[in-house]
């Protein structure tokens, strides 16, 4: 039994690794302004999958690598992950019930949150555009969030992580 609570530890960190990589690599011009954010929507499946398990504290740590990572201003992406992984937990229930294009439509209004709260901390910083373009992630979330929903569905069945 505490070789499958552990194993279900590592596949977790190996999605939000995955998920780190697929936020790190180069696109071009004409897509990178609409990349996913897909350390958010990893998150926000894990905390509704196992909320006991993956909570605000993961999110925070999350935010933490990729603010390192990326250089951006510190604590910048760990606030507004652990303020989607907030959200999350207290919709987690709600979430589980809807169908996946409802789920979508959540995940859209989640990751918008996550944008504008990195947003309003570029423009403390100084370093912002007066566009809404910062938005389109969430656009682009939500369209990809039923295949990561059941992709994710697929590895924790198979790897029977509880």
């Amino acid at each position: 039994m505490s070789a499958q609570k552990q194993g279900g530890g590592l596949i977790i960190f190996a999605t939000f690794l995955c998920g780190i990589v697929l936020s790190q690599m180069p696109l071009p011009d004409f897509v990178g302004w609409a990349r996913p954010e897909w350390v958010a929507m990893i998150l926000i499946y894990w905390v509704m999958a196992l909320p006991h398990s993956v909570g605000v504290g993961s999110g925070f740590v999350a935010g933490l690598v990729l603010d390192v990572i990326r250089g951006s201003v510190l604590g910048a992406n760990a606030l507004a992950l652990a303020i989607v992984a907030y959200f999350a937990s207290i919709l987690y229930r709600r979430m589980r019930v809807f169908p996946i294009w409802q789920q979508s439509l959540l995940v859209m209004v989640i990751v918008g949150i996550h944008q504008l709260i990195l947003h309003w901390v570029q423009m403390v910083v100084g370093f912002t555009g007066d566009s809404l373009l910062f938005l389109l992630p969430s656009l682009v979330s939500a369209v990809f969030w039923p295949f990561i929903f059941l992709f994710l569905r697929r590895i924790r069945r198979t790897f029977y992580v509880s």
